[in-house]
């Protein structure tokens, strides 16, 4: 028995060394895996297709075209087009981060790290942003939400969007649409409350890409779930007249991102 014991640990310490070998994620930012697989809290997850990837139409973007994977850009057309059907909403909701590769994502982790930035250290900035090869935004399922106009007193990326119409919209309707909130308030991640980060995980197992979005989201949905989640509903019969048809994005380049 001993033996077998010995024999088992000896075959398991490599693995278990390779997952916890330390990783350096900014200039003078080298942090060590969590056992399970995590950084700072965070899953990983590998960057999407460019085939996959198409942007929405239109004006949403804000500061850059919104590029999603194909599936969740299908359902947030639907979904924008249910918001223009209430006054307070409508027109109001943008994409302010949608789509980025895992070296953009870098870029935005590393930039707010150092002296007299907003974060001291990866710990720190891991509150608010997923390290690179660690953000559900490589996948092309998530965004993060703006509105515009800018409401007064409320900037982008801020909590008190939860508190405007179409942060209240979002909270109420996008799980209609296939949509859930990644990181509800006191998750266990770690992660702050951020009530414009959005996943695609299909309005239910059988709709159409789902079952490829739930895959990649399996652990976060059963370890950390979302809140509000996708319970698997049905779109109201008003809705389904008011968006449909709904026209479908076309895949296309995607945009260079600047260096």
């Amino acid at each position: 028995m001993r033996v077998r014991w010995l024999a088992w640990v000896l075959m398991v310490l490599p693995t278990v060394a390779m997952a916890l070998t330390p990783v350096t994620l900014c200039p003078g930012q080298t942090v060590e895996p969590m056992a399970d697989g995590r950084m700072l809290g965070h899953l990983p997850y590998a960057e999407a297709n460019p085939a996959d990837l198409v942007t929405i139409p239109g004006d949403f973007g804000v500061g850059r075209p919104c590029v999603m994977h194909r599936d969740a850009a299908a359902a947030m057309v639907q979904l924008l087009a249910a918001a223009d059907l209430q006054p307070a909403v409508k027109g109001k909701l943008r994409g302010i981060s949608c789509f980025r590769t895992i070296e953009r994502q870098r870029q935005i982790f590393c930039s707010q790290i150092g002296p007299k930035k907003r974060c001291a250290n990866a710990a720190e900035r891991a509150k608010s942003s997923g390290p690179p090869g660690y953000s559900e935004h490589a996948t092309g399922y998530a965004l993060d939400f703006a509105i515009r106009p800018l409401t007064k007193g409320c900037g982008d990326v801020s909590d008190c969007i939860a508190r405007t119409p179409p942060g209240k919209w979002l909270l109420q309707h996008a799980p209609e649409f296939g949509f859930e909130l990644s990181f509800p308030a006191g998750n266990a991640q770690g992660v702050t409350w951020e009530p414009w980060h959005w996943r695609w995980v299909g309005t239910s197992a059988t709709a159409p890409g789902a079952s490829a979005a739930r895959a990649l989201f399996t652990t976060a949905r059963t370890r950390f779930p979302a809140q509000p989640a996708v319970r698997d509903v049905t779109l109201p019969p008003e809705w389904q007249k008011a968006i449909a048809p709904s026209p479908v994005p076309t895949p296309g380049p995607t945009p260079a991102w600047p260096k």
